[in-house]
């Protein structure tokens, strides 16, 4: 079965995002620049960041350019994570959503993963998160979102992905943790989980059918998702219309989690 989503046929109008500010991290390709270009299609000013300034360049020339300011920065590394959060407070003076999408995923298993990989998913895929919301933390206001992007991985290992599961692991506990913390002030505190999405990462399985195969057949929906399938839910949860949820790690996994694992016995 296959798919054909866009931003405008999914959005119907929605414009949840006037006058609201909202940074997306890792938003030069997949499911970063789809959030990206959702928020921006529900009138939101987004600030754009990734490491290679060439991708980021190309993506946020597709933004309305009155409505996007770039930044060019490896997140996983504190100072630049502050750079990020500073440069959005000086041009706009303020953050209603912050989506940590940054990612790096690690395969190998025990006896080849290297140090320097296990560090670099862990600062990555945990670390940014920590850095970013502490950072933005000032500037988030009552009514403010945080919408930390994570993995069904973090709910069940994944063969040869010891690193990237620990890590997503981590990412969702920290995101209940966070939201206890900050439902007091308003701050709303959610992630979502995907399976599999076909994005640039991914995009290398389509000369492998073999392995889309296996993997579709573990998945109710019997498809990957659409990159801006997850979008959506993003702008769901970071949008007033979830103004009663926080803590929610939602999986957003065509129903892979639904299952026990079992085979059938029928």
């Amino acid at each position: 079965m296959t798919i054909t989503l866009t931003t405008e046929t999914m959005t119907r109008g929605l414009m949840r995002y006037q006058g609201k500010v909202a940074i997306v991290t890792g938003s030069s390709a997949g499911i970063g620049a789809a959030t990206a270009r959702r928020l921006a299609s529900e009138g939101a000013i987004v600030v754009v960041n990734g490491r290679r300034a060439d991708k980021l360049e190309k993506f946020a020339s597709e933004l309305p350019q009155d409505r996007v300011l770039l930044n060019i920065g490896d997140v996983s590394e504190e100072a630049n994570a502050k750079d990020l959060i500073a440069a959005a407070i000086d041009r706009f003076g303020k953050i209603d959503v912050l989506v940590n999408n940054a990612s790096f995923l690690s395969i190998a298993d025990l006896a080849s993963q290297t140090v320097d990989d296990w560090r670099q998913t862990f600062a990555t895929n945990v670390g940014a998160a920590f850095y970013l919301s502490q950072a933005a933390l000032p500037h988030l206001a009552e009514g403010s979102s945080i919408v930390n992007v994570s993995s069904v991985s973090a709910i069940g290992g994944e063969l040869m992905m010891s690193a990237y599961s620990a890590s997503k692991g981590a990412l969702t506990n920290y995101t209940r943790a966070l939201a206890l913390e900050l439902a007091p002030r308003g701050i709303r505190v959610n992630a979502v989980l995907p399976s599999v999405a076909w994005t640039e990462r991914s995009s290398v399985l389509r000369d492998s059918p073999e392995i889309v195969a296996r993997q579709i057949d573990r998945l109710p929906m019997g498809r990957f998702a659409e990159a801006e399938e997850i979008a959506a839910a993003i702008a769901f949860l970071a949008s007033e219309d979830a103004s009663f949820i926080t803590g929610v790690n939602l999986p957003v996994d065509g129903g892979l989690t639904a299952s026990s694992g079992l085979a059938p016995f029928v």
